[in-house]
């Protein structure tokens, strides 16, 4: 039996036992992590640095932005076509947390991963990067500790990669918490938590031992005027912000089904690539790639930017989301939906000066990225993280619940398709 297994509640022994492996998870969660992350910053020197330095053009040049992306689209599309395993499942219909594919995806879902990440594909790493871990995880750790169990490892995993993503466990134990509390299981919560915390914390503090960072935080000023004064302006600017999330997820499946009806994932994922180079060459640098560093980047320029401007960076941001996101590109919508929730807060702010900016942009994040994710702890997570400010956390948790009643039953950024009968015999969790 394993540990996973339904009412089985772990003993002391057990989780000591299993520290080992959970441990070893979370050190190659991290490193996987890396590496790809790594693969895709050679790719973003070589396609944004060297070559236009060799061709002497400039890499912010509209025309070069549309031939990259364009020129990704296409080199994608011939992975997705050719590769064994076409470079893993369709991002468009994955949740976070999903059964682990065969080890034979791995190599080409890593290529598509780095491709569209250092090419400044709107995307982020997360969904993909959990899928590499869990499938090399769950190789490795049912050859050497079979008694774990896929459900487990996959747990493990997930959190061990979320952990290293957010540079702490915190975001990890948030996203398990729903899951393991939803579990049809025995057993304090804690004990269900134990192991996927230490593989998190272990991914964390190896991942800032390689030096890594994913999210960042932008510098603003902490917020000093009466919290319950700005309760109605922090609702209005989470409401918008899911809202702009929520017109995307509307857009999302029709989207999908637009591109799917090319039929050939070359055709659609060029197309897909042309697109997103005219609006790259639209919205300019600033709406590439993941929007973390952009993200950080906007808010330090942000008194350059009017209104209008910047709900200009937001509909083209949300149009590259949508477009990497349905047109067979393999990432996570987790970072480019902060990236638009900031951009939302920001244009807020420029509205409203008297909204403080560390309080709009933390309302923004949170209300893009609950539309998008529907995870409220993990939303809170990112808003409080964003602004830098812990005084703001009481007044955010109230904040979540209006945007919550918004979004709960609205359509959601994923296409649901049936699940396939894995032919390497994983069962779905």
């Amino acid at each position: 039996m394993s540990i996973a297994s339904e009412q089985e509640v772990p003993s002391v022994r057990l989780l000591l036992h299993l520290s080992v492996p959970a441990i070893i998870v979370g050190v190659i969660s991290a490193a996987g992590l890396f590496l790809v992350d790594e693969a895709a910053h050679l790719v973003e020197e070589f396609l944004w640095v060297l070559l236009p330095g060799l061709l002497h053009v400039s890499p912010d040049s509209g025309w070069w932005i549309f031939a990259v992306l364009g020129f990704t689209g296409f080199a994608i599309g011939l992975v997705v076509t050719f590769a064994k395993g076409h470079g893993g499942r369709d991002s468009a219909t994955v949740e976070l947390i999903a059964p682990p594919m065969q080890l034979s995806a791995v190599p080409g879902l890593v290529v598509v991963t780095a491709l569209g990440l250092g090419a400044g594909v709107s995307l982020g790493p997360e969904s993909a990067i959990i899928a590499i871990n869990t499938a090399v995880l769950v190789a490795l750790v049912n050859r050497f500790w079979p008694r774990m169990g896929a459900e487990l490892v996959v747990m493990l995993s997930v959190a061990g990669t979320i952990g290293a993503l957010f540079g702490t466990p915190v975001a990890a134990v948030l996203v398990l918490t729903g899951v393991v509390a939803a579990a049809k299981s025995g057993g304090v919560l804690w004990d269900r938590l134990f192991l996927p915390l230490l593989s998190a914390s272990t991914a964390s503090m190896a991942m800032v031992f390689l030096g890594g960072q994913l999210l960042r935080a932008p510098m603003v000023p902490p917020v000093d005027s009466p919290l319950l004064a700005m309760l109605p302006a922090a609702v209005l600017v989470a409401c918008l912000a899911g809202l702009v999330g929520l017109s995307g997820s509307a857009l999302f499946q029709p989207l999908h089904g637009a591109f799917r009806r090319l039929k050939r994932p070359l055709l659609y994922t060029t197309l897909g690539g042309l697109v997103l180079g005219v609006l790259g060459a639209l919205g300019g640098p600033l709406t590439l790639f993941k929007g973390s560093t952009q993200m950080v980047e906007l808010v330090g320029r942000a008194g350059e930017f009017t209104a209008w401007q910047l709900a200009y960076i937001v509909a083209t941001k949300l149009a590259a989301l949508l477009v990497a996101g349905t047109a067979g590109f393999r990432g996570g919508r987790i970072f480019p939906a902060v990236f638009i929730g900031v951009a939302v807060g920001l244009m807020c702010h420029a509205v409203i000066p008297q909204v403080p900016l560390g309080l709009a942009i933390a309302c923004g994040a949170l209300g893009a990225v609950l539309a998008v994710c529907r995870d409220g702890w993990i939303a809170l997570f990112i808003a409080v993280v964003v602004a830098g400010d812990i005084k703001l956390l009481p007044l955010l948790c109230f904040v979540v619940l209006p945007v919550w009643l918004l979004v709960a039953r609205a359509p959601e950024m994923i296409v649901h398709v049936p699940e396939k009968p894995d032919s390497g015999g994983r069962h779905a969790l």
